[in-house]
């Protein structure tokens, strides 16, 4: 099975396991840490809570790694995922950008976001790319629920951290690597049941 189908079935497995979650009120658990120990299913994890967490990997479970981007990566109607703090005006900078492909299961939305203190995560289409005085503007556009999308303004200077990710395979997960898990179900017994999982390859994934 060639990466894109394998990505998009994991992508799609992903978003239907948050789903049932949520429709079960199973408790799921976002993750950030270092890499502590690897015995090929089994990871345990140093949170950046200084928590230990069994991360047990799926079959089919998805492995990207975290590599270096540019603005100039992010091709027409691409999906965009921006961690941003609102300036003192209100406007919207960007911490973190990360880019994905176009066209393949994308969950748009924008909210709170727990990267840091007063952050959002804007996840949705770029529409445009205006340069400004003091960086780039982006329009991203994004899904609001029960009601028309919605765009939004994001300003990315040099001091934003630009990624993508690329495919990766369990050999990528080293001790001492940080990984980023957006969402996973707590088992019975403690552990988190892992389906899709972001590691650093170039760049750690944001922490």
């Amino acid at each position: 099975m060639d990466w894109e189908i394998r990505y998009r079935l994991g992508a799609l497995g992903l978003a239907l396991s948050v789903t049932c979650g949520v429709a079960s009120a199973e408790e799921l658990v976002r993750v950030r840490g270092t890499i502590e120990k690897f015995d090929g299913s089994n990871i345990m994890v140093r949170s950046r809570e200084g928590i230990e967490l069994k991360l047990v990997l799926r079959d089919n479970v998805l492995i990207g790694g975290v590599v270096k981007a540019s603005l100039s990566d992010i091709k027409s109607d691409a999906n965009v995922a921006i961690t941003s703090r609102p300036r003192a005006d209100s406007t919207l900078e960007a911490v973190e950008l990360r880019i994905f492909p176009a066209g393949q299961p994308f969950n748009s939305f924008h909210g709170n976001w727990d990267l840091m203190p007063n952050s959002f995560m804007t996840n949705g289409s770029l529409q445009t790319s205006v340069a400004s005085v003091d960086g780039q503007v982006l329009t991203v556009k994004h899904k609001v629920p029960g009601k028309p999308d919605e765009e939004k303004r994001i300003i990315v200077t040099p001091k934003t951290i630009i990624a993508a990710v690329v495919p990766g395979t369990k050999a990528d997960l080293r001790p001492g690597l940080k990984l980023f898990v957006a969402s996973a179900p707590k088992s019975l017994d403690g552990s988190l049941d892992v389906a899709a999982i972001q590691v650093e390859k170039e760049i750690p994934p944001p922490q």
